[in-house]
């Protein structure tokens, strides 16, 4: 809505999407645009809106302190999760004014960690609201005629879940749900992409969960999850029925796949579709980016460095793989030899050339010639690795032995325990110091407190967030029209994050730059992405001048002048 009317200098921009209205209840319902009480006066009869809100005029920055005010009344974070969505279901304006003032505070609402229980729950607390669309197997050849269904074509960013791998939770069928939703709300708080231009997809294939499929009150189908050639051409539907609804360039987040299908969907549809996986990729560049980050504590190159790995799942190999590729770049090495600086462990120990017959296709490339070990401790005490990186989703995994063990062979030993959500976590951050004498690079996946040491030393483990890189990919894949996305746009990613962490942050332990500045952090990466695509020759838009300026004016700022009736800055 319009606060004032004067007029922001920028850059000139595509006119947002918005629910064209035509009587004041449709203003009202135009949840993208409606500001409410933040609506001034001399608006509101033009508007149809005058008696259908309250008579005080609030401008936004009050009305977002009087919603903070009630979030901090909420007992608990699923509380404050279900009121911060309720917002949202009224105003998208006022619900991203929230999360950007206060990113730090609220993000942990959005998304991880709170995220996994609203997930759990989702049947329960589940409103009715059209927030995404779901696709289920009984919607097969239909899918394109559905998405018909909704408001806009001109939709530019989709985050699709099948629902089998949320978080470290595992199957909650389309109660997975919260994680697209979730996912979408960063990409505009962080990204700044216009929110009436993102969609939340579900594609229901049935779920193995039997709380699940024992619940009355489940909302998804009834029934195992579909293994065979259905699920395939389902997932081919979909991506074809979007390019053709959305365009060729439409961007397709793939969400807590299965590690079934998770690399092999994503091999199938990288060199079809503007695409990508963020639990594989986007995990691995936010990792590799704390990795970059601390060589300036350690004083050492990628190159020397000896990774181990706890777990070997999509994350674990995930980021093995954009690391190899890192030091493969960084080192002038073949791909093959820069692996060998990387060792996995799974279920059944270290991941080595002994066991390649019976190891999934993703672990084959790092099942090394060495000995094997039959746990995490073992090869720690063989390998003597100078980072360990957990991606295990089982909690209390790094024990006090473990941690004791990389002190012991590493001056300043790096320690990421970076399954979500925080039950999940290999260790804590304070474990992690108290285990190393205060020595160690603690990275971890969900937020942790700062930890004051004995010696009155203050350390703020970083959070490895793949907020810090998946909105800059995505606004700078917009920015440039780019048809493909592929690891060096992810290696970039991950260069431009770690150059952004400050002295300030090092000097605590930090790896990461503060959430305060995540805005900044997604424009300077989609600037990078975009300039590469441009150079790759994957973009369809037009190269600008200035990439930097263009960036900003494609970003979406709840607190910037919007004209209602056309849907577009002032």
């Amino acid at each position: 809505m319009v606060v004032t009317t004067s007029v922001r200098a920028r850059p000139p921009r595509e006119k947002m999407v918005s629910r064209l209205p035509v009587t004041g209840v449709e203003v009202v319902r135009d949840t993208i645009r409606y500001s409410g009480v933040s609506t001034p006066i001399s608006e509101r009869e033009g508007l149809g809106i005058r008696g259908l809100v309250p008579a005080a005029f609030l401008p936004l920055e009050l009305d977002v302190e009087r919603c903070m005010l009630q979030m901090r009344s909420k007992e608990s974070p699923l509380e404050k999760y279900i009121y911060l969505h309720n917002i949202q279901d009224v105003s998208e304006r006022l619900f991203y004014a929230i999360l950007c003032k206060n990113t730090s505070e609220v993000m942990p609402l959005v998304y991880t960690p709170t995220v996994g229980e609203a997930c759990q729950n989702f049947s329960a607390i589940y409103r009715g609201t059209l927030r995404g669309m779901y696709f289920s197997l009984e919607d097969s050849g239909k899918i394109r005629t559905l998405l018909d269904n909704w408001f806009t074509s001109k939709i530019t960013t989709i985050v699709v879940t099948d629902g089998e791998r949320i978080l470290g939770l595992g199957d909650l069928g389309v109660n997975g749900m919260g994680i697209p939703i979730g996912k979408l709300a960063l990409y505009t708080a962080c990204g700044g992409i216009d929110p009436a231009k993102v969609l939340p997809v579900h594609i229901d294939v049935g779920t193995n969960n039997e709380e699940n499929l024992n619940d009355p009150y489940y909302l998804g189908l009834r029934r195992p999850r579909e293994r065979g050639q259905a699920y395939d051409d389902l997932i081919a539907e979909f991506f074809e029925a979007a390019q053709n609804k959305f365009g060729a360039n439409v961007m397709i987040q793939f969400e807590d796949f299965g590690n079934l299908n998770a690399f092999r969907l994503l091999s199938a549809w990288q060199d079809k579709a503007c695409t990508f996986n963020d639990d594989i990729q986007g995990t691995a560049a936010v990792a590799l980016a704390g990795l970059l980050a601390s060589n300036r504590l350690t004083g050492k190159d990628l190159i020397d460095h000896i990774f181990l790995f706890a777990g070997a799942g999509e994350a674990g190999t995930g980021i093995a793989e954009l690391l190899a590729l890192a030091i493969a770049e960084k080192g002038h090495l073949p791909i093959e030899q820069a692996r060998k600086k990387i060792f996995l462990v799974d279920s059944k120990g270290l991941v080595t050339k002994s066991r390649l017959d019976s190891l999934q296709h993703h672990k084959v490339d790092f099942a090394h010639d060495v000995d094997d070990c039959p746990n995490l401790l073992a090869a720690i005490d063989m390998l003597k690795p100078t980072g360990l990186i957990g991606v295990s989703a089982i909690p209390n995994s790094f024990t006090k032995e473990i941690c004791e063990n990389m002190a012991a062979h590493n001056k300043i030993p790096v320690i990421f325990a970076l399954s979500n959500p925080t039950s999940k976590a290999e260790c804590t951050a304070q474990e992690a110091y108290e285990w190393t004498d205060g020595r160690a690079i603690f990275c971890s996946g969900s937020p942790f407190d700062p930890v004051t040491l004995q010696d009155g030393r203050q350390r703020v483990p970083g959070q490895g967030n793949n907020a810090y890189i998946f909105p800059g990919i995505g606004l700078g894949v917009l920015a440039a029209g780019s048809t493909r996305i592929t690891n060096y746009d992810m290696l970039l990613a991950a260069e431009t994050l770690a150059a952004e962490v400050g002295p300030e942050e090092l000097d605590v332990g930090c790896m990461y730059p503060p959430l305060s500045r995540i805005r900044q952090v997604s424009k300077n990466i989609a600037i990078a992405v975009a300039n590469q695509a441009h150079e790759t020759g994957v973009a369809t838009e037009q190269r600008p001048v200035d990439m930097g300026k263009y960036v900003e004016s494609l970003m979406y700022d709840p607190f910037e002048e919007v004209d209602v009736h056309l849907g577009s800055k002032k």
